[in-house]
């Protein structure tokens, strides 16, 4: 029986691309045709073919992590790129799935309370497997957020920097500024922000291995002195900073705490303060989060859309100074830790089994296509709580980059 309704979902969906399914009593069927996506699938057994009919979105991925769902040569990103492009052009999904989806989009507000006790609870689930496992396929600063390709031709390396050196010149730096970085991973913003700008950084943290880190790597580098690394809720820090930054923290907020975190913004930012929030964002309206992400990568999480954030920022007092949104920038940069990770993937092998091989594999395709096929990137937010804190045309961004005049910073002010 499932697999005919099954059959019947894919009849409708698969137009561009070609799928070739092999079911549980060894028949086939193609759907489709010949375009830039092609994959050969086979299904187990009929209670996968039940599942992929009543919860497709969690039912594809932990099919494919228990071996229930095989696709040749474990091509899942071709796979999945096409049935998210079919979706998006098409719109065909049973009518109980689309009854779900609206569901779980309205008690995103229950489902993402995210207080103190289950935010940190949230966050060690994804950053506190290894700081291993992560070297071996971040760039060398291990930046776990979208780079930013200010040429094609970029290697991981130099677009993560650049990323950095562009935030940096949004927050318009200046030697002995104090920044405030919310969310700050293992470090690599700030000890940028301190070395190359002059900054002084306080970095904030759930992820007790990401904050070990952070402080090692200051030792290391002989900036303690002008870094403070500490394992706290952002909703607890108390003092004002002349610069906030943010990246790649937000989705990681929940969408009833967007009001708490641009008060805090707005509360700990100096009056003539800058704040750059880089966060994922939707170029639509809101939408839940896939159950199968909430379940194994990110529980709590959210990609807001401008609809979830606009009135927070607004309500909190601060001028959106400038907007941008990156877009063609992060299904690049999943695409190099893809790459990464397949080229370790013996080694991850040995540090977990099969089934974690086979999870993040998905998750790192799944994120890739859904930034290529979906209306999804990235919003760079720059806030301030006064209108002139910022220049009032861009051109400063393209001018001379403010880090060649930073690396001499010590010099000049002797």
């Amino acid at each position: 029986m499932w697999t005919k309704v099954l059959d019947r979902v894919l009849s409708r969906l698969v137009v561009d691309g070609e799928l070739k399914v092999t079911w549980p009593d060894g028949s086939v069927t193609r759907y489709g045709r010949p375009d830039q996506f092609s994959a050969d699938v086979t299904l187990k057994d009929e209670k996968t073919a039940r599942a992929l009919c009543l919860t497709p979105v969690m039912a594809l991925g932990e099919g494919y992590m228990d071996g229930a769902i095989e696709v040749e040569g474990d091509n899942v990103y071709d796979f999945l790129a096409m049935l998210i492009r079919n979706r998006e052009n098409s719109g065909a999904m049973p009518s109980w799935a689309v009854g779900m989806h609206r569901f779980r989009n309205a008690a995103k507000g229950v489902v993402q309370r995210n207080t103190p006790l289950s935010a940190r609870r949230n966050v060690a689930h994804h950053y506190d497997i290894s700081d291993d496992l992560y070297r071996l396929f971040l760039d060398e600063d291990m930046q776990y957020s979208c780079a930013y390709f200010a040429r094609p031709d970029m290697t991981l390396e130099e677009a993560q920097q650049a990323k950095k050196d562009h935030i940096a010149r949004k927050l318009r730096i200046e030697p002995g500024m104090r920044v405030l970085d919310i969310g700050c991973g293992w470090g690599g913003m700030a000890l940028t922000l301190a070395r190359d700008y002059g900054a002084h950084v306080t970095g904030v943290t759930l992820s007790s291995n990401q904050h070990a880190t952070a402080q090692r790597r200051a030792a290391e580098a002989g900036l303690s002195d002008k870094t403070e690394f500490r394992l706290q809720d952002y909703r607890d820090v108390t003092e004002t900073f002349d610069r906030v930054v943010s990246v790649g923290m937000l989705e990681h907020v929940g969408s009833p705490q967007f009001p708490v975190y641009f008060d805090k913004v707005s509360d700990v930012l100096d009056p003539d303060g800058i704040a750059l929030i880089h966060t994922i964002g939707l170029t639509e309206p809101p939408s839940p989060t896939s159950p199968w992400i909430a379940k194994y990568i990110f529980p709590g999480g959210y990609v807001p859309a401008l609809s979830d954030l606009a009135p927070s920022i607004e309500k909190a007092g601060l001028w959106t100074a400038d907007l941008e949104v990156l877009r063609g920038h992060y299904g690049p940069t999943l695409h190099h830790w893809r790459d990464r990770f397949e080229a370790q993937v013996d080694r991850v092998r040995e540090m977990y089994d099969e089934r974690f091989v086979r999870m993040f594999r998905f998750y790192l395709a799944a994120c890739e296509a859904a930034f290529e096929e979906q209306h999804q990137g990235v919003f760079q937010f720059q806030l301030s709580r006064k209108q002139y804190a910022v220049p009032t045309t861009r051109d400063y961004l393209y001018a001379e980059p403010r880090k060649a005049q930073g690396e001499g910073w010590a010099h000049a002010a002797q």
